[in-house]
């Protein structure tokens, strides 16, 4: 028998712990790939070149209050500034109050729009359709294949913020790099309707010449408005998102608490299983030792035991981690946080590894006792 084969023997000798330590590390592995995951897409993955050149101005005190849109014709002046389109947040419902019929739904303007978010791509005769009707609409391909839409099909969206009804007419279906769950529609729809929603925007969509020149655009844009009633805070797309993330807490540290509590669990676990097991085989380790083994091998053997049933439970875990997220990603209500996003490769190497280390550490001590272990003190050893 090999030394690989008497290990694999050796780590399922007890079926029943062994399977209940492959559980726990890979409930443990699962959260902390997902937790992984997440960090990776909130955090580290940059944005694509056409979104790295784009900023959002919103209100400098919430979002949640609007802004003047003449303030788009002084953006324009600023040097460094390509397009701006205005953007307000309807937050109508769709059918009804079900997730899964949830999407969002922008009031703008339809001639500057997709000249600011270039990776956008749509059809220019739909584009224009779009411009000539003031009661038509644009939907994401994602959202369109969702609910069966197609071009010319009519929809309601009932307001909740705004009292009235929308009632627009597909005119275009435009294919985003992600999946937005997105309809936009000509804000003077709503304008002529009400009029309190007259000349106001809730956020400014920049589309800046380069993405180096995007700081100084932002600077410049909230200087010109600082001393004004209505201040403005200009960021990148990312960090507006990120911005918007972490409104609901600190999202960042609570990430970080859940990954160390999760290892630390793990490792605990697994170590006690391991202790456990190691001490239970004390004479079989003198037997061994009779045998001609030697403390390295030892300890290489339960090592190798401790590390094998770690990166089990740690395959099994990134495994389901992948379906879990993918599910996420495509749950009702929850497509602004977690759509499109997937487990990266990186990121299954590193829950891997962690699962290794785990093992690891949790093996040496017991491991280094046992390989130590005198044969007379291990023979008379009865438990």
């Amino acid at each position: 028998m090999t030394l690989t084969g008497f290990v694999t023997k050796s780590a399922f000798r007890n079926k029943r712990r062994s399977i209940l330590t492959v559980l726990s590390i890979t409930f443990s592995l699962l959260l902390l790939t997902v937790m992984m995951t997440v960090w990776r897409s909130f955090y580290v993955d940059k944005s694509s070149a056409e979104s790295a050149q784009r900023l959002i101005t919103r209100h400098k005190v919430s979002l949640t209050q609007n802004l003047p849109i003449f303030y788009r014709d002084k953006m324009r002046t600023v040097p460094g500034v390509v397009a701006v389109a205005p953007t307000q947040w309807f937050g109508g419902l769709y059918k009804d109050e079900k997730p899964e019929n949830f999407f969002a739904q922008f009031g703008t303007d339809p001639q500057t729009i997709f000249t600011v978010m270039t990776d956008f791509k749509i059809p220019p005769d739909q584009l224009e359709a779009w411009q000539h009707d003031q009661a038509g609409a644009v939907v994401d391909s994602e959202l369109a294949k969702k609910f069966g839409w197609k071009v010319g099909d009519r929809i309601v969206v009932k307001g909740t913020i705004f009292p009235m009804d929308l009632e627009l007419t597909i005119r275009g279906i435009f294919t985003a790099p992600q999946p937005t769950i997105t309809l936009y529609f000509n804000w003077k729809y709503v304008e002529e309707a009400i009029p309190f929603a007259k000349g106001r925007a809730g956020t400014f969509n920049i589309l800046a010449d380069s993405a180096a020149d995007v700081p100084k655009v932002a600077s410049a844009i909230d200087a010109m408005f600082r001393n004004s009633p209505e201040p403005t805070k200009t960021e990148s797309e990312k960090a507006f998102q990120l911005d918007f993330i972490n409104s609901i807490g600190n999202v960042k540290a609570f990430i970080l608490g859940i990954s160390f509590a999760v290892v630390f669990a793990t490792l605990l676990v697994s170590a006690t299983t391991m202790a456990m097991s190691i001490r239970e085989r004390t004479r079989e380790v003198a037997v061994l030792k009779t045998l001609g083994f030697t403390r390295p091998s030892i300890l290489r053997l339960y090592l190798g035991e401790a590390v094998l049933v770690a990166l089990i439970g740690g395959l099994a875990g990134c495994l389901l981690a992948v379906g879990l997220v993918s599910g996420i990603a495509h749950a009702p209500g929850m497509g602004f946080f977690f759509l499109g996003m997937a487990v990266k490769f990186p990121t299954l190497l590193l829950a891997i590894f962690v699962a290794g280390m785990v093992g690891l550490l949790s093996a040496i001590f017991p491991a280094y006792h046992a390989a130590k272990i005198d044969i007379v003190e291990g023979l008379r050893y009865i438990g």
